[in-house]
């Protein structure tokens, strides 16, 4: 099966019946029944990991933390942003969301890492707005300009549920950190009806350890963006995101020291649990991935997963700051490559362009 972009596959999406993206009916559409059969566990991870998640759930403890991080919405303090919006009381904070549950989208995604996706596809969600704001966002439709609906927590469990009698490799929740509350709280429900996949923390990586250690436990694996080693482009191209490069490194420091180093099983081809890190080569080295790739290297252990990605694309507003409003050439991205070489770090997967 040839490889699909996310943005590709979102397109696709956008001209199937919106019943399919609806808890309940995805299971019993032919458009997916005929691909990805609950019997259909090859390369499923369930039958051989049990997520930490299960025994927080069966001790009480997965709802209390939901239940706390739902009351700091109260006066929102989640995002790094901290803006401190009653979002409890329907006012919307500078995320764009209040404590309604929006998600745009439900599917089996074939456009993530081949250790996500194996030979059934990642389970993936995708939470509708976002903290971070970037100029660029290949998604700006459902992050920027709130493509999705509202669900119930309820909702939400039942496709965790649904995905996983697909018989996908992972729950893989995308820009969750502002709905981290109903995530929380929908899985509490979905591990008490027998939710077993890995939860995939899909992050732009602008994150507060203090939230993070909310889910401690909870998310088996942090598939976090490092974007940006410069405050000034981070400030600049993720409007007001000065503190992206510090909150940043703290972040991935956390994630690391609940999941470790992201560890494909053999036998299945498939990561169950550890930190995956993701770093978009950004025209004019404007994001300073020397920098970012030096980090890496020098703070956290040398295999490391990291994904270095060539798909930057100027679209939304990039196409208003001349520095980034253009794709990248290839000598932007073999220098970049040469930047891993020096680094030491082994476990870095290429992309072709």
């Amino acid at each position: 099966m040839k490889k699909q972009s996310r943005r590709q596959f979102i397109n696709k999406l956008a001209l199937l019946p919106a019943a399919l993206l609806i808890p309940g009916v995805l299971r019993s559409t032919d458009l997916f029944s005929r691909k990805f059969n609950a019997n259909n566990t090859s390369m499923n991870n369930s039958s051989d990991y049990t997520p930490p998640y299960v025994e927080l759930q069966k001790s009480g403890e997965l709802k209390k933390r939901g239940e706390l991080l739902w009351d700091m919405m109260g006066d929102c303090n989640i995002c790094p942003r901290d803006c401190y919006t009653n979002r409890l009381r329907g006012r919307r904070g500078d995320c764009n969301a209040n404590s309604n549950l929006e998600i745009s989208s439900a599917f089996p995604h074939f456009g993530e890492e081949p250790e996500l996706v194996g030979n059934t596809g990642s389970g993936t969600i995708f939470f509708t707005n976002c903290s971070l704001l970037c100029v660029f966002c290949i998604n700006y439709d459902v992050s920027q300009k709130g493509q999705g609906r509202r669900y119930s927590i309820n909702d939400l469990a039942d496709m965790m549920l649904t995905l996983q009698n697909m018989g996908l490799s992972n729950i893989n929740i995308v820009s969750p950190t502002h709905y981290s509350p109903h995530i929380l709280l929908a899985l509490d429900i979905a591990a008490s009806k027998g939710l077993r996949l890995p939860l995939v923390y899909n992050t732009s990586g602008w994150e507060k350890t203090e939230i993070l250690e909310y889910l401690d436990n909870v998310v088996d694996i942090y598939l976090a963006d490092f974007k940006y080693m410069d405050a000034d482009a981070a400030n600049k191209y993720s409007i007001g995101a000065r503190s992206y490069p510090e909150l940043t490194q703290k972040a991935l420091l956390e994630m690391h020291r609940q999941v470790g180093v992201a560890e494909a099983n053999p036998r299945t081809g498939l990561v169950s649990r550890g930190l995956m890190i993701r770093h978009l080569v950004m025209p004019n080295n404007v994001a300073r991935t020397d920098l970012v790739i030096q980090w890496i290297a020098e703070n956290l252990p040398k295999d490391t997963y990291v994904n270095l990605m060539s798909q930057y694309t100027p679209v939304f507003n990039a196409s208003d700051y001349p520095d980034i409003s253009r794709r990248i050439n290839r000598a932007e991205y073999n220098n970049a490559i040469m930047n891993v070489r020096r680094s030491g770090l082994t476990n870095v997967k290429y992309q072709s362009r």
